[in-house]
Parts: C-alpha cells; sequence; structure tokens
C-alpha cells in the first residue's frame, strides 16, 4: 500500500530512525506555510527538480485568498464602480439605487473559493510537490513536525532547506478593555455577510480605510475610523492621507486623526464604546481592529535551532535567517518582516526557489521598490521612498508634483477628479526613487515608476518614453515638464 492509498503522502526517501519504529520523510525542501508564498516557493523549487513538501494547518492559499486581498476588493469594487459613474454627469442619472450588500457578499465567496481550497490543493499536485496538512514546527536542524490533523505526528527532514512562510497575524494593540470586547480582525469583516449598523474601525491604515469605505457604502448608517497618529496612511506621503481623508468624509465616514483610544468596553446589549484620549466616546455596533499585524513565529519551534521566539526573524538578502549555522533555515513573506505585502512575499520566495536551485540571485527590491496599493476611492499608489524617507536616508531630492485631474484624461473620468503624482528625484542621479499616485484608477499607474526604480532610469530618459494620449499616464509628461521647468 502507497502512502497515498493511506491518506497521507511518503517520500520515496524515507529514513528509519531508532528502533525502526519512528520514520522521517526526506524531502529536499520543506515548506512551512500553504500560503500564496509557500505556494510559490514550493513551485519554484520543483522547477529546479528539487522534491518538496509543502505543510499547511489551514487552507491552501493563505491570508490573501481568503481573507485578505481578493475578499477586500471583492467588497470594495460594486462601491466603486457605482461611486465612478456618479463621476461622469451622462451616467449618474442612471444610477438610481445603491450597492446590493447580499449581491456582494455572494460575490466576495465566489472571488473567495468559498473558502475551499480545493483548486489550489489541484495546482500543488498538479507541479509534484507534496501537501502535508497539519501543524509544522521545527525540531531541530533540517527537521520539522508535523501535528496531523488525526491526531498523529508526522517528521519530515530537508536535505536542502526549511522554507518558514507562515505570514502574519493581526496585532491588538494593548488597550484596557479591548480584548474582551470581542473586536473584529481582517478575517472577521471579510467574511461577515451582515452590514452592521454603526461600524468603529480602530486604525487607519490600509485595512482600516478599505473597510470603513466599504462597509459605509454596504449600507453602514455610521463609519468611525480613529487613527493615533496625525493622518490617514501614516506610512505614505501626507497629501495622500490628507486626500483620502476628504473623500471619506465627503461619504459620511467620521474620521479621527491625532486621536488615541484608551479604553473599550461591549455591553450587555451588543453596543461598544470606546473611548478616546479627548474624552470623546464613539459607540458602534462593532468594532474592527485594524492596527497591525505581527509575523506568526509563535509555535514554530525556532527555539529548537538556536533562535529567540519573541525576537524578529532577520534573513540576509538570499532570504536565509541569520543566527542558524549550515545556511538551511530560509524565511519569506510576512514572517520575516521586510514587507508585509503578498507580491513582494512571492518575490522572496521566487528567490529562495532559485537560491534552493543553485543559482545566485539575491532579492534587493525590498530595499528600495516596494510597491503598495490602499484600493480605496481615491486609490493610493506608491513605490519606493517618501519625501521624507529619502531625506531622512541623506537622499539630496527634487520633488515634482501634478493634479490627475489637469490632465485630459483625468478630465474624462468626471467631475473634479481627485488625485495627484509625485515623484521624489534623487537630484545628483537624477533617477526617481519614490512615486505616489492618488485617484481613480492610480493603481495601473504604479508599475511604470516601480520599473523605472528598478531600472534606475533617468528623468532625461524619461523623456523619450512617450505616453499614449488621452491616458492617464500622460501626468509623467507633465512631471518632466515641471522638472524642466523648474
Amino acid at each position: 500500500m502507497t502512502g497515498r492509498d493511506r491518506g497521507v503522502v511518503i517520500s520515496k526517501h524515507d529514513i528509519r530512525y531508532g528502533n525502526g519504529t519512528h520514520m522521517a520523510d526526506q524531502y529536499d525542501v520543506v515548506v512551512i506555510g500553504g500560503g500564496a508564498v509557500g505556494e510559490n516557493a514550493a513551485g519554484y523549487a520543483r522547477e529546479h527538480g528539487l522534491s518538496v513538501a509543502l505543510i499547511e494547518r489551514e487552507l491552501v492559499g493563505g491570508e490573501c485568498s481568503y481573507w485578505a486581498c481578493m475578499p477586500s476588493k471583492a467588497l470594495l469594487r460594486p462601491g466603486e464602480v457605482l461611486a465612478e459613474a456618479r463621476r461622469v454627469p451622462a451616467a449618474a442619472s442612471a444610477v438610481t439605487g445603491t450597492v446590493d450588500a447580499e449581491a456582494t457578499f455572494k460575490s466576495r465567496d465566489a472571488f473567495a473559493s468559498h473558502w475551499d481550497d480545493k483548486h489550489q490543493v489541484a495546482w500543488v499536485e498538479s507541479v509534484g510537490a507534496d501537501l502535508i496538512r497539519g501543524v509544522g514546527r521545527l525540531a531541530g536542524a533540517r527537521r520539522v513536525e508535523v501535528d496531523t490533523p488525526d491526531g498523529g505526528r508526522r517528521t519530515v527532514e530537508a536535505a536542502r532547506g526549511v522554507v518558514l512562510a507562515t505570514g502574519s497575524r493581526a496585532s491588538v494593540p494593548p488597550v484596557e478593555g479591548l480584548a474582551d470586547a470581542r473586536p473584529w480582525d481582517n478575517r472577521d469583516i471579510t467574511t461577515t455577510s451582515t452590514v452592521p449598523g454603526r461600524l468603529v474601525v480602530l486604525g487607519g491604515g490600509a485595512v482600516g480605510v478599505e473597510m470603513a469605505q466599504a462597509f459605509r457604502r454596504l449600507g453602514a448608517a455610521e463609519v468611525t475610523v480613529i487613527e493615533m497618529v496625525d493622518r490617514l496612511l501614516p506610512a505614505e506621503e501626507p497629501f495622500a492621507g490628507v486626500e483620502l481623508q476628504t473623500a471619506l468624509e465627503s461619504e459620511g465616514v467620521v474620521v479621527h486623526v491625532g486621536r488615541q483610544a484608551t479604553g473599550v468596553e461591549r455591553h450587555d446589549s451588543g453596543t461598544v464604546v470606546v473611548r478616546l484620549d479627548d474624552g470623546t466616546e464613539v459607540t458602534g455596533d462593532e468594532l474592527l481592529v485594524a492596527t497591525g499585524r505581527r509575523p506568526a513565529t509563535q509555535d514554530l519551534g525556532l527555539e529548537t535551532v538556536g533562535l529567540d521566539p519573541a525576537a524578529r526573524l532577520e534573513v540576509d538578502d538570499q532570504l536565509r535567517v541569520t543566527g542558524v549555522d549550515g545556511d538551511w533555515l530560509y524565511a519569506v513573506g510576512d514572517v520575516n518582516g521586510r514587507a508585509l505585502l503578498t507580491h513582494q512575499g512571492k518575490y522572496q520566495a521566487r528567490i529562495v526557489g532559485d537560491v534552493l536551485g543553485g543559482r545566485d540571485i539575491a532579492a534587493w527590491a525590498d530595499h528600495r521598490a516596494v510597491p503598495r496599493v490602499v484600493f480605496t476611492d481615491p486609490q493610493i499608489a506608491a513605490v519606493g521612498l517618501t519625501e521624507r524617507a529619502a531625506r531622512d536616508a541623506g537622499v539630496v531630492v527634487t520633488v515634482l508634483s501634478h493634479k490627475l485631474g489637469a490632465t485630459a484624461a483625468g478630465a474624462l473620468h468626471g467631475r473634479d477628479t481627485a488625485g495627484t503624482a509625485q515623484l521624489v528625484i534623487d537630484t545628483p542621479r537624477r533617477t526617481i526613487v519614490g512615486a505616489t499616485f492618488t485617484g481613480p484608477n492610480a493603481a495601473e499607474l504604479l508599475h511604470a515608476a516601480t520599473i523605472a526604480i528598478v531600472g534606475q532610469t533617468t528623468v532625461d530618459q524619461l523623456w523619450h518614453a512617450v505616453p499614449a494620449y488621452p491616458t492617464l499616464s500622460e501626468v509623467w509628461l507633465r512631471l518632466l515638464e515641471a522638472e524642466r521647468d523648474a
């Protein structure tokens, strides 16, 4: 009887320990975490002909597929379409209703594959990797133990490397009463099929502002966002947060910036009250905590290889975990804390797959060309350094800015098209080190800037990259003209 016949996958390379009653399956590569990042690491390792075991405790496809990227965008899209139509005078009269919440939730369910990972499992099988269901943790050098769903324990060993791809988890700040108030996290809000009458959002980062706008447009009567920094999206350019706050407030979202929650209480009636440091009390039916994420390093057995489970995993540019002898342990994606974005995690996973396959390659985009998008209306898209970050790094910069609405395509998008395009230029080198775009479809402008940063394209060369007319990309020409005329 084969391993598959018994309902588990056994490698053809088995090692017997002790008295022969304990068996460890040996693979070239063992990946702990079967989300999008782990899948990519496994897939690229397989392309090099390496045998791979992929260990997943929940759904293959991970956070992005079922509780973050995909379902959240499905919740945002209907409201975005209606808002865009309302901005076009000839179309506005056709928009007579509101977003259909029930239909939106059904669409969201479909984009999340109804939380069924059969298609992702089929992909894993198609590339020839072995999927092991269960909780994997390190048990010494190159060795991983897996607690399986049937209550058993299985041991696997990696001849070349173990890759940690366990992602991140929502963090809950130490606010009095918050943990006991049954707050929502990103998983709760992206899987709910009800619209709370009053939604309070703690945190003005990407998750917080996206869900605030989505649920306001889905029909929440009151939505309140609380951000402790003096603006929304504090990691981005200040103008981006200001423009987004203006847009949210125009839709009836209440925004408190520069305010900190000091206490939370859930009443017997079900309502939740958040006390702020200025004495204000905000009441809601549900409270979403979107104050950040932390790498999922708990219960990974890091102590068995000499690492502190409470410390951040440090990796080099080949994604090897530092402080571990033998160059066999890697960490990719959110778990290493370099850039908590799915696309950056996939990038790192591709690098690791190639490194394990024998290529001499390093991941350097994390240091200077990280693209990021907030899918609100207006969209906020940025790559590279903000002006402040560039100056703090000692770069002498020139900042170029132009309103997106002051282009032909911007005007065609409708009345009062909001948005700004900004480039941060390394003045001596005349290359782009940062770019931010806000406005309709701003995310589609981002990759051109990413390519320019990665390729170290000079401003003079960009004059020969002619934007098509009339597209939003014409704003690049306006920015070059601003640099020329400065």
